[in-house]
């Protein structure tokens, strides 16, 4: 397995930044970048002309991880060369939030197969949810097989995100690839580091992912008398106070929300998966020394899982409500995963408004939020 990257600070650098890439004949070519990249029809014209004989996969972001560590504005672009792994691409049109199960749906029968080994996949970062979706492409290639990757993001704006595949960049189309092969080294980690505060709230009534209600009152007067002045923010202060979920017993469940949306008129919360309607939601709240902890505890989990000599590629997927929390120690975070790894590690991910992993080797896969999700390919 060979891997090489290279970091483009303007679409106009593509052409004769990504020709050492292209000599490499890569199977896999990974694209993560500013918005500003997708929505240029030039620039992706490039990477399909470039590129034209390997499986193109990507999204916008919330901002870029590379080896080089995490920057703005810039795109990165990382070429894969396997040894034996095969790849089978998978793409489809997400008409709006309702049809998120059923895009997974499809997704999944067209990526099952008694050999497949892992899904990556990458969907829009607004109107979806990511939790239905997850369900959708585990229903068809079974619960065995992992599932990771995330949603994209648009610099922190909510308005229009961009994925990209082989046929081009759409803001609609949810895009991923299957992994075959026994000789694939797959692995995979997530944590948050968040801590939970204030008492836990029962939720009273919701409608998917939409929250309108927790101990019988609107959802938005709770949350904002707990905000306070940060309240004025909302909905982009809400990514500083994510959502817990607690089960009947109290007993957090791990899995973190997002606030991406709020309505003044209904009193609600629109979150970035969905909510236990018989549950409990909780309160958090985060240190950046305690994020960098839990980047670390994902990518020690990742190690635990499978380890290879040879050049490696480490995907990261880390929430941008961590991003405005760590502010300019954002790169620590980068760094520990980098220590874990390696030097033959190579790192690329982006920020996201949406995180997919399992939580241990054999568990579900789930839609994180606030998490750093790693995802380790190898080859034995």
């Amino acid at each position: 397995m060979q891997v090489k990257q290279q970091l483009l600070k303007s679409a106009q650098d593509a052409t004769t930044s990504l020709a050492s890439l292209a000599a490499t004949k890569p199977q896999l070519v990974t694209v993560f970048g500013a918005a500003t990249y997708f929505s240029d029809a030039g620039f992706v014209d490039t990477i399909k002309q470039i590129f034209s004989d390997a499986t193109v996969i990507g999204c916008s972001t919330a901002g870029e991880i590379s080896s080089a560590g995490v920057t703005d504005g810039t795109c990165t672009v990382t070429a894969v060369t396997f040894g034996g792994t095969t790849l089978k691409p998978a793409t489809t049109v997400l008409t709006n939030m309702d049809d998120s199960q059923a895009a997974g749906e499809r997704i999944g029968e067209l990526l099952k197969s008694t050999d497949l080994r892992a899904v990556i996949v990458f969907g829009p970062g607004v109107q979806i949810n990511g939790s239905a979706l997850v369900e959708g492409i585990a229903s068809r290639v079974g619960a065995a097989v992992p599932i990771t990757g995330g949603l994209a993001g648009d610099g922190g704006a909510f308005v229009r995100t961009f994925t990209l595949s082989s046929a081009g960049a759409s803001d609609n189309a949810i895009v991923a690839i299957g992994l075959y092969g026994a000789g694939l080294s797959f692995a995979h980690g997530s944590f948050g580091g968040w801590e939970p505060f204030g008492p836990a709230r029962k939720v009273t009534r919701c409608a998917g992912n939409v929250l309108f209600e927790l101990d019988g009152e609107p959802a938005l007067e709770v949350y904002k008398r707990y905000l306070g002045d940060h309240a004025k923010g909302l909905p982009a202060s809400g990514l500083l106070f994510p959502f817990a979920m607690v089960g009947e017993d109290h007993d957090a469940l791990g899995l973190i929300r997002t606030i991406l949306g709020v309505d003044e008129a209904t009193g609600s919360l629109t979150l970035a998966g969905a909510i236990n309607p018989d549950g409990y939601l909780k309160l958090m709240h985060a240190s950046t020394d305690g994020l960098v902890d839990g980047a670390e505890a994902a990518a020690a989990a990742a190690v635990q899982m499978h380890k290879t000599d040879g050049d490696s590629l480490a995907i990261l997927v880390s929430c941008v409500g961590r991003k405005l929390v760590m502010g300019d120690r954002v790169d620590e975070e980068v760094e520990a995963v980098a220590d874990v790894f390696g030097s033959k590690a190579t790192l690329t991910g982006f920020y996201s408004y949406g995180e997919i992993s399992p939580f241990t080797p054999g568990s579900s896969c789930q839609l994180h939020n606030q998490t750093m999700t790693i995802t380790w390919l190898g080859e034995a």
